[in-house]
């Protein structure tokens, strides 16, 4: 069970998973591990597919930030773990499993996401916001991923993801060496979309035009990109989209406004 806080209507907490949700049109959802610079435990992985769940759910919520709760987004995974399965031929399956559906939980997550990194974002935590749409840095963020550091086979499902993302080049660059990039060299590789003195204020006001704009136009650009990343065919989701733009109003309400030079209502919500 995930334990919920009381009363509070608009913020929640996960104290056994170490996560802190915090609810609205803008939704936050914060690691929040500050002892270990927000390294991420297999009960980490293992409960962040439930919340993302509840907040996919969650008609209020259009945008979520995912970040760190003090000066790291996360120094990665929680190395006590590593090899504490059960199965000594492979001590890191489970944990492996849960990351794997993790990463992929946030992937999917079907509406815009916005990593908001400062300090150390390395290996699980950059797993974290690579399955963002967006990552916003701090100046002083920097961003790795240390497998041949330790002797750690990294899932090709985790590959994927990075190579879709920055290309082979710099792929193969973090994962052979093990290095460090800084904000500018990860914005300079594509690794981050924007670097701020205040990352989280700039992600917000982004987040607050992503909330004015069409959810639904939104929502079938995101299934297309993912659809194409995974090599599908997205037309047939595309064409079903096409016709709920209309029959919704969403696309009347969007030309109505354009005319009358007004700000529009859109209204629609996921069915």
């Amino acid at each position: 069970m995930i334990q919920r806080a009381a009363p509070a209507s608009t913020c929640w907490l996960t104290a056994r998973v170490d996560f802190r949700i915090e609810r609205g049109a803008v939704a936050r959802l914060v690691i929040d591990r500050v002892a270990k610079r927000n390294a991420l435990t297999r009960a980490m992985w293992e409960a962040l597919p439930e919340l993302l769940a509840e907040l996919a759910g969650d008609d209020e919520v259009k945008v979520l930030l995912v970040t760190g709760e003090g000066p790291s987004f996360s120094a990665g995974a929680d190395i006590r773990e590593l090899i504490s399965g059960d199965d000594p031929a492979d001590p890191m399956a489970e944990l492996r499993a849960f990351n794997l559906r993790a990463q992929a939980a946030l992937r999917e997550f079907p509406k815009p996401t916005i990593a908001v990194v400062r300090g150390h974002c390395i290996g699980g935590g950059l797993e974290i916001a690579v399955n963002c749409d967006f990552r916003f840095a701090a100046r002083d963020a920097s961003f790795g991923v240390t497998p041949a550091r330790i002797g750690v086979v990294y899932p090709p499902a985790a590959i994927k993801v990075l190579l879709d993302l920055v290309g082979p080049a710099t792929t193969k660059y973090l994962l052979f060496s093990g290095e460090l990039l800084t904000a500018d060299e990860a914005e300079l590789k594509g690794l981050v979309d924007r670097v701020a003195d205040d990352p989280m204020a700039t992600a917000e006001a982004f987040a607050e035009t992503l909330v004015s704009r069409s959810q639904l136009t939104i929502r079938s650009a995101k299934e297309s990109v993912n659809a194409l990343l995974a090599g599908e065919n997205a037309d047939v989701a595309a064409v079903r989209r096409y016709r709920e733009t209309i029959a919704s109003g969403e696309l009347a309400e969007g030309i109505d406004a354009f005319t009358q030079k007004r700000s529009p209502e859109f209204v629609w919500h996921p069915r």
